[in-house]
């Protein structure tokens, strides 16, 4: 397990909705993984024939239950997005036995050990790392509330587990297709005491809508922490090259990772964080292309990005051609 990126083989698939499979994931040289804290992810690291590389980022469960896996185990859970993409690559070509890359964990959605009081939140797919948090507040005996939503039971993944785990302390909301059934998270929001530290994950709409709430609330800024998973592919992504200027390299950036991913793979340091295009760490100046520039970050103003003098190489894409960076 040297270097940046870790071997690991499929060990274990399991199909928990009609879109969202699992996957165990174990150390091809049965050496233990570095253990992840709640909320943690990995960069998971493939190549498909019709894309070429593919590089997504997957939180870690972390056990069943309240067991934990085997340490030389990762478990994630993919939800299939389309039929061409990486996620579809994952579900139509990972057989037990595959072989493939994960990084390191990274953590951008951390379960503060020190809360009074949790209450977790999670939308759809969100569920994968509320489920870590979820398992550790259990696991630890402290005062938490968790409220899981999707349309039907049936399109939610560990939705019997985690009623389970929840108990009394959970619920599960069933929102169907009309915004009438919503979760109403402004009267949740209103009953929680003024010791607790809100944890969401999903939707980007439905996270919006908890900071929105929060604010109206006049919540101190920090009470509510989020993990969205919104600056994914789109379908008419299409692949691209980025020239760094000052480093005299060129690289192909494919239509399913991310420029800073690309430098990654190939060895080229880069500063970030956040990998959602909000924390403003990882914007580089531009050079040339600029007016072919996707923005996707949420840190940019109007202005810069009209400017096209800059991007978020962590989340922004090209629209085809050559995008120079003064790097």
């Amino acid at each position: 397990m040297k270097g940046q990126l870790i071997d690991v083989a499929v060990a274990g698939i399991r199909q928990l909705t009609p879109r969202i499979r699992e996957y165990v994931l174990a150390a091809v040289d049965g050496a233990p993984l570095p253990r992840p804290a709640p909320g943690a992810h990995v960069e998971l690291h493939t190549v498909s024939p019709l894309s070429g590389p593919v590089v997504r980022h997957y939180s870690l469960v972390g056990g069943a239950g309240l067991e934990d896996d085997a340490p030389d185990r990762y478990r994630i859970a993919v939800q299939r997005e389309d039929r061409q993409r990486g996620s579809a690559h994952i579900h139509d070509t990972f057989a037990v036995g595959t072989r493939l890359k994960v990084s390191r964990p990274r953590n951008n959605f951390p379960l503060d050990l020190r809360d009074s009081r949790s209450l977790l939140i999670a939308g759809g797919i969100g569920i994968t790392p509320i489920y870590s948090m979820l398992r550790s507040l259990v696991r630890r005996k402290r005062p938490f509330e968790l409220i899981y939503t999707g349309r039907a039971a049936e399109q939610m993944a560990y939705a019997d587990d985690v009623a389970r785990l929840a108990g009394a302390s959970g619920r599960l909301h069933f929102s169907g297709e009309t915004a009438a059934r919503h979760l109403d998270i402004r009267e949740l929001l209103l009953r929680q005491s003024d010791d607790t530290t809100v944890y969401v994950c999903g939707p980007a709409a439905m996270i919006d809508a908890v900071h929105a709430a929060a604010g109206d609330l006049g919540w101190q800024e920090g009470r509510v922490r989020s993990e969205r998973f919104t600056a994914g592919p789109s379908p008419d992504d299409v692949p691209f090259e980025v020239e760094l200027r000052r480093s005299g390299r060129t690289l192909g950036v494919g239509r399913d990772t991310s420029i800073l991913d690309a430098l990654t793979v190939a060895g080229i340091e880069a500063l970030a964080d956040c990998r959602r295009g909000e924390c403003g760490l990882c914007p580089l100046p531009v050079l040339e292309g600029g007016e072919r520039i996707d923005h996707r970050d949420s840190y940019l103003s109007e202005e810069e990005r009209a400017a096209g003098d800059t991007l978020c190489i962590c989340v922004s894409r090209l629209r085809g051609g050559t995008l120079v960076l003064d790097a």
